[in-house]
């Protein structure tokens, strides 16, 4: 492992891991050091002997499968030499069979020409000729075979296979071959019928006795039988004729590329599948381990590996600057090609030498068109000659100022545009100044958005002095006012204290304070402020005394125009808006209590009845005591149990009279870490007087140990009161049978768009709810009760969403029949508050009196 040779960079990002990495190679000891070092040669080594190991593999499958190729083009060629020699020889017998089955040769003839046409061939043993009644007209042998020849008039002898072919070559009138036939102690034969046809009339056969052996003896090449084992087989592979190679010399048994010799067989045709050409490859090379070659390779790469390793610091320089050079290289023929301004090159008499392809381009004339070319040139428009002259002379004179000079420039098509010129020497290898370098580029769009952006930003200018929001920037760590509007300068003025003043008071932590004019950079520099313009917009509500105002302030970071991180500040006057939502504050906790005394003046029946209960108990107890104190009938012990029940009904008494007071008294919000059983508790405490009334059973369903809701419980209180409530009214009204005058009250965790909630249910078991009140059953104002004045459920949906909650109302259905409807909200579990203090100044609110 190698240090790069490269240095550092400037970014912290990268200088941190760079140093770290050099700090732990500094810690090494040399021989450490100096093992690593060699890591990278014995890695190109190892890649370099398995490249040539490859590559020997590779020549070896080449190899083979070049010997593959040659013998089943070698096999396929004899195969093509035998088939033709084959189909010369049935023309030949096919034209004496001919004369033959014209009767226009004596006995005398056919043994005269059978015996020139097993001389022409040799692989023909005899001719014999067979009428149709399967009768032998004449029969004829050469010397060299041992059989007789069998006599005339006699019916033909010979195996099935002959009576077979006999017959198919009757029946088709084709030249039939048969399978080869082997005789124990004589070569095999094959057997070749011939019809003798007359005026389509079958006359016999021509039989053409063949030997295998001679057939492969006059039909191999001698070349293809000298270089491959090549044999003839039967159909079940016997060897008819040839040499092979056994089974057990087919495996090459060296290391790694042992497989057997090559082989390839096809069919020799016109026989068919009867006889088969197999040409098998015998074993030319000596193997890759074998080889001379192979050792001198490895010699050879070992000591390329040792010069690699003693030349690897040279190579790795000339790399990288062979690599550099590529790198300049494409850079600059990229750079000319696809660069879009324009490069000219003049020579020290003013003629063009040069353009490239933007040149073209932007003036739409060729390089033949330019090149070679003198003032006045093809791009110059006719009413500037004179003035382009005159700066081609100061050009050519070298005096253009670095900045360029702008003019005018006719394109083929006679359209104008604007453009700038740039001039620098042009400077050979040598160091002599061959010309003048010139680059253009177009500056029509620039001009033309450069006005824009001037109509665009006093547009601008306008907009913002014209807000009704005090908008201000100002640096980091600077006490500079950037830019501040209208409204600004007429609240704070033309000083910076302003702005400083809503940074402080808005809870955003402070700028860092550095002196600049000790260094050339701020104390910024280096922090992602292309980042910090992506950032969400900070808001916070403050309170100046010395405006008397309540002011929303919004703050971001951004880059300025000369790269400083600065703050954008927006404040905006919302006393108006602060007024309105603390008076809309005010009635709506009047509306709340509003409604806890319209809920209990509903229920004023129900609670006189749940308190004449005890006190009727009260009254009777004491009339009864004093009548029998009187009577002399009591005693001590039950005087005392009858003041203990007196006492019991008296605090029962108490008890309603104490839920009733806490429930309609007037409260200021008070948001709490709640426990849900306590609350639910509560409500349906104040809900059972109602429902014992009305004459409906409760049934609850309350999941243990729900989390706290951090809530007002007594608003909580009032929407779970308010929907028993109902509920109650709504079975009442519906004159359900006793069985099914019940309300369930569910209340479980649920999560909600992955987030974690309670969720309380009412149902009942009431007619449900209209369509068209279902629409309106929200809105205030709005009740279907003759007395109701519909706020009870418009409170609570506004008490609710308050809370971050929700409310639904649906009918529920068996079939089409509604048999109910039920009533859901939920509100968020509590999560933990944090307990560092924030930086918001707070102000006293605001009072309004009622």
């Amino acid at each position: 492992m190698l240090l790069p040779d490269r240095p550092l960079l400037p970014d912290a990002t990268e200088a941190k891991p760079l140093q770290r990495l050099k700090g732990w190679w500094s810690h090494l000891t040399p021989q450490r050091q100096d093992r690593f070092a060699m890591l990278a040669p014995l890695a190109a080594v190892l890649l370099f002997l398995v490249a040539i190991l490859s590559a020997f593999a590779y020549l070896r499958l080449e190899e083979i499968s070049r010997e593959r190729e040659a013998i089943n083009r070698d096999v396929e060629y004899t195969q093509q030499r035998l088939r033709l020699r084959l189909l010369e020889q049935q023309e030949q017998l096919g034209r004496f069979a001919r004369e033959v089955a014209s009767r226009e040769i004596s006995h005398k003839d056919f043994m005269s020409r059978a015996e020139s046409l097993t001389n022409l061939y040799p692989e023909l043993q005899g001719l014999t000729w067979i009428d149709d009644q399967r009768r032998i007209r004449a029969d004829y042998h050469n010397a060299r075979v041992p059989t007789a020849s069998q006599k005339t008039g006699e019916a033909a002898a010979g195996s099935t296979q002959t009576v077979d072919n006999f017959a198919l070559a009757h029946e088709l009138l084709v030249p039939i071959y048969s399978s080869p036939q082997a005789t124990p102690g004589l070569d095999s034969t094959l057997e070749l019928h011939l019809p003798l046809i007359e005026k389509a009339r079958f006359k016999g056969t021509l039989l053409a006795h063949y030997s295998v052996d001679a057939m492969f003896r006059y039909g191999i090449p001698n070349e293809i039988n000298a270089e491959y084992a090549i044999s003839l087989h039967d159909e079940q592979g016997k060897l008819l004729a040839g040499t092979t190679i056994t089974e057990n010399k087919l495996k090459r048994h060296v290391f790694p590329w042992a497989g057997p010799i090559n082989a390839y067989e096809m069919p020799v045709s016109p026989i068919g599948k009867g006889l088969t050409l197999r040409g098998q490859a015998y074993r030319t090379s000596l193997g890759v381990i074998g080889s001379a070659l192979f050792w001198l390779v490895m010699v050879l790469s070992a000591i390329t590996a040792w010069l690699l390793l003693a030349n690897w610091s040279h190579t790795r320089r000339r790399i990288r600057a062979q690599d550099a050079l590529v790198q300049e290289t494409a850079f600059r023929r990229a750079m000319e090609n696809s660069m879009l301004t324009g490069m000219r090159a003049l020579d020290l008499h003013g003629r063009i030498t040069y353009v490239n392809a933007a040149f073209c381009r932007m003036t739409g004339w060729s390089e033949a068109d330019l090149v070679g070319k003198t003032a006045p040139f093809p791009y110059w428009p006719e009413d500037d000659f004179e003035f382009l002259q005159q700066k081609l002379g100061e050009e050519l004179a070298g005096k253009i100022l670095p900045g360029g000079i702008q003019f005018r420039v006719k394109r083929k098509d006679g359209s104008i545009f604007d453009a700038r010129l740039y001039v620098s020497p042009l400077i050979d290898a040598f160091g002599m100044q061959t010309g003048w370098m010139t680059s253009m580029t177009d500056i029509t769009e620039p001009n033309r958005a450069r006005e824009q952006l001037a109509a665009s930003y006093e547009r601008f200018t306008t907009v913002l002095e014209a807000l009704d929001a005090s908008v201000s920037v100002a640096p980091l760590g600077s006490d500079e006012l950037l830019f501040a509007n209208k409204l600004y300068r007429q609240w704070f003025g033309a000083q910076v204290q302003g702005h400083m003043q809503l940074v402080a008071e808005a809870g955003v932590p402070p700028p860092i304070s550095s002196d600049e004019t000790l260094d050339t950079v701020d104390a910024f520099a280096g922090l992602p402020t292309d980042q910090l313009t992506d950032k969400d917009a900070e808001s916070a509500e403050i309170y100046l005394d010395n405006l008397g105002l309540w002011l929303e302030v919004r703050t971001r970071y951004l880059s300025w125009v000369d790269g400083r991180l600065a703050q954008l500040v927006i404040a905006t006057d919302i006393t108006a808006r602060r007024h309105a939502e603390e008076q809309s504050q005010v009635q709506a906790e009047r509306a709340q209590n509003a409604s806890r005394l319209i809920t209990m003046g509903e229920m004023a029946s129900s609670v006189a009845h749940e308190l004449n209960q005890p006190l009727t108990a009260i009254n009777n107890y004491c009339h009864g005591m004093v009548s029998r104190i009187k009577n002399k009938q009591i005693n001590e012990e039950e005087l005392l149990g009858a003041l203990e029940k007196t006492a019991k009904q008296a605090h029962r008494a108490g008890q309603i009279i104490h839920r009733i007071r806490s429930f309609v008294k007037r409260s200021e919000p008070n948001r709490t870490v709640s426990s849900v059983e306590t609350m639910v508790a509560e409500a349906v405490e104040l809900a059972e007087i109602e429902l014992r009334r009305r004459n409906v059973k409760l049934n609850q369903y309350l999941v243990p140990k729900l989390p706290r809701l951090l809530v007002d419980p007594i608003l909580i209180e009032q929407v779970l009161l308010n929907l028993l409530k109902n509920a109650a009214e709504s079975v009442d009204a519906a004159q359900r049978p006793t069985a099914q005058r019940i309300i369930t009250l569910k209340v479980a965790q649920t999560y909600v768009d992955d987030k974690a909630v309670i969720e309380f249910m009412v149902s009942d078991s009431g007619s449900g709810i209209a369509p068209e009140v279902m629409a309106r059953l929200y809105e205030a104002f709005y009740s279907t009760k003759a007395d109701g004045m519909g706020i009870g459920l418009s409170l609570c949906r506004s008490i609710v969403e308050s809370h971050l909650g929700r409310m639904k109302a649906e009918n529920l259905y068996n079939g089409d029949v509604v048999t109910g409807c039920c009533f859901s909200f939920w509100i968020p579990i509590a999560e933990p508050q944090p307990t560092a203090p924030t930086k918001r100044s707070v102000q006293p609110t605001l009072q309004i009196s009622p």
